[in-house]
């Protein structure tokens, strides 16, 4: 007999699948979505996964059989360690693992070297040895002592250029609001994450949410609350910012590292964290803006796609690249010449021939970037701070549409995610849905370097468990020079800083 083992998620088709697997209403919502698992389980096995819209990381265990699979993008992680009986552990924490009897806590060292270049654990692999994610797209069978691990899902591109832009700009519209009528029930009540930016505003817009929450800072050029008040106030709603001090957000980095489980030098990953704090002060359920970027083309930088060319197979390993090689080899003291960022992407690239540029940008992020730093984000620090967090734009309906759209409707000269925009402007003022993208911006460059604030980098800097993975003197030559006023090395100081803290947290 099936038995649902851990789940977390959310499913937004219930009310098909309920029909279809013939399961009678009135139950509460995780026994229907225990329901709906296991009777897809049982009718369609290890095609669970395309069945199901939504956030899903899930284990079933079947007599002498495990299941495990991941949701298509990775919204929700999943974890798993073989002991050396040959038992699997699993879990969705990394904490589940190592409650277990047979688990042997290691630091694997060699993801140091990824870390330091990506500013997160990019790929299978971990910081704790031998334990390994299922990748986002992938099922896992383990039986006899063996595992199997299957990929469903390949993001795979196709552009249909018999269509125009207004008609991806209308596809996109009713897309959303069909996914906004399943992301919640008619008894729940949700609030909406909101910046200055067109994602978070369009869901706002096309939510039934009557509050949006936003973080400001004291530093005007920094603050982008003043631009959410705008569109809140358009819309006829309501805004509760949420305004960061600096000795807030270093006061919360062991929150966030021993909560994320691995480091995570995401600098907005702290004051995502501040936000979900005050905002489960009076909701327990909030939307969020995420995929639309790698989906439709939203970073800046995709629009140098096309110069790249062919050549990004040899650099392009995702959003972040902060360290090179010959920076990393001068601080570290134990570096290895095989263990490089860009043999994460590699087989992508293996199966991108033919694909323009862009295409291949965004792939690698919506394969790598994303579940790795953005999702992952997302369902740490939401679920440690005691809110839900859904996100209507990672739906397979969204990147289907995105799947089938010519890169000049995603990104041209003047502006990025054109076609998205397109369609949010038939909800939003084109001065909002044209906005130009200014990312999640924290004042860390800045306050950083501020004697005030930075006492504790200081001193990690300075630490035995700085000694025993870097050359000291290097990395203070660095924090020194960075302080000294050369503010671009910010995330050289915070990706080093952010590894200590979760160090000390997890192996001292």
């Amino acid at each position: 007999m099936a038995v649902l083992k851990e789940y977390r998620g959310h499913i937004r088709n219930f009310k098909a699948l309920m029909d279809e697997l013939g399961i009678e209403p009135g139950l509460t919502r995780e026994e229907r979505e225990e329901a709906i698992l296991i009777r897809a389980y049982e009718k369609w096995g290890c095609e669970l996964g395309d069945h199901i819209y939504g956030m899903f990381a899930l284990a079933i265990e079947d007599g002498d059989k495990i299941f495990c699979i991941r949701d298509q993008f990775g919204t929700k992680p999943f974890y798993y360690y073989i002991t050396e009986e040959g038992r699997l552990l699993y879990g969705t924490y990394i904490r589940q693992i190592m409650d277990q009897p047979g688990f042997v806590k290691e630091i694997n060292e060699d993801m140091l070297q990824i870390y330091l270049s990506l500013t997160y654990a990019a790929g299978e692999d971990t910081f704790f040895k031998g334990v390994k994610k299922l990748m986002p797209g992938h099922y896992l069978v383990f039986e006899k002592g063996k595992a199997e691990i299957v990929r469903y899902f390949t993001p795979t591109f196709r552009p249909d250029r018999s269509r125009s832009l207004e008609d991806y700009a209308e596809e996109i519209h009713e897309t959303l609001k069909l996914i906004m009528k399943e992301v919640k029930t008619e008894d729940e009540t949700a609030e909406c994450f909101l910046s200055g930016g067109v994602d978070s505003s369009y869901v706002f817009a096309m939510s039934d949410a009557k509050v949006s929450d936003s973080c400001g800072y004291e530093e005007a050029r920094f603050d982008e609350s003043p631009l959410a008040r705008e569109t809140a106030k358009w819309l006829g709603r309501e805004n509760r910012t949420a305004i960061i001090t600096p000795e807030q957000f270093f006061g919360e980095v062991p929150f966030v590292m021993e909560n994320m489980e691995q480091p995570l030098a995401d600098a907005s990953a702290i004051v995502f964290t501040l936000g979900c704090k005050a905002t489960a002060e009076h909701t327990k359920l909030c939307y969020s803006g995420e995929g639309s970027d790698e989906f439709f083309g939203g970073y800046n930088m995709y629009r140098n796609a096309e110069r790249y060319g062919e050549n990004l197979k040899n650099f392009y390993v995702g959003n972040t690249n902060i360290m090179k090689e010959e920076e990393k080899k001068r601080i570290l003291k134990n570096y290895k010449e095989d263990i490089l960022p860009i043999n994460i992407v590699k087989d992508l690239y293996g199966e991108m021939e033919g694909l323009d540029p862009l295409t291949k940008m965004s792939n690698v992020d919506i394969q790598i970037w994303l579940e790795g730093d953005i999702y992952l984000n997302v369902d740490k620090m939401s679920t440690a701070c005691g809110l839900e967090i859904r996100m209507p734009l990672t739906d397979r309906r969204i990147f289907d549409i995105a799947s089938r759209m010519p890169s000049e409707y995603k990104v041209n000269a003047e502006q990025n995610k054109v076609a998205f925009r397109t369609a949010a402007a038939k909800v939003l003022p084109e001065e909002v849905a044209f906005r130009k993208k200014l990312g999640f911006i924290v004042p860390i460059r800045i306050w950083m370097a501020d004697e005030r604030y930075n006492q504790d980098v200081r001193a990690a800097f300075r630490s035995e468990a700085a000694e025993k993975f870097f050359k000291v003197e290097e990395i203070s030559a660095i924090f020194d020079e960075y302080v000294g006023g050369n503010s671009d090395l910010w995330r050289q100081v915070w990706t080093i800083y952010t590894f200590l803290v979760w160090y000390r947290i997890y192996f001292e």
